[in-house]
């Protein structure tokens, strides 16, 4: 990968609409080749898939919560069926695996807190798996990017 692919990267990071010519005036290609280097990227995963990134605000997800779980155990069966359940809620919108104080993390958008309240007493709190959930709320959202660095 060059430099003009990692501007290709940089720029369809911040606007996966932008159309082929303006992305090659903007990199300093002209269309074709542009086009070759885009679909070369995207046919070796680099670009894996272009999404919308929607206002949550706007339909009615104005809260994020951050939940930090413990599992009652590490085995394998005990992990398996926590991660089985976390993939059908909708609500939990990043679930990672942690090395450390706790077994995973977990980014949760819902309505308000009586959503959430809701989300963990009728949903969460019934994963047989989970030994203790602690729930951290933010009072700011200072910085969020889907933009990976990658100049």
């Amino acid at each position: 990968m060059d430099l003009i692919d990692k501007r290709i990267l940089w720029e369809v990071q911040r606007n996966g609409k932008l159309q082929n010519v303006d992305l090659a005036q903007k990199v300093g290609l002209s269309p074709s080749p542009c086009l070759r280097r885009v679909k070369q990227l995207e046919d070796d995963g680099i670009i894996e898939k272009y999404v919308a990134l929607l206002n949550p605000q706007k339909i009615n997800l104005g809260l994020t919560v951050f939940a930090r779980i413990w599992l009652k155990g590490q085995d394998e069966k005990t992990v398996n069926a926590f991660v089985e359940a976390i993939q059908s809620m909708d609500e939990v919108v990043e679930c990672q695996l942690m090395a450390g104080d706790c077994d995973f993390f977990l980014r949760i958008m819902v309505a308000d807190l009586d959503a959430y309240r809701q989300f963990q007493i009728q949903r969460l709190n019934k994963i047989s798996s989970i030994q203790n959930v602690k729930t951290e709320i933010p009072l700011q959202k200072i910085k969020q990017t889907t933009a990976l660095p990658i100049l």
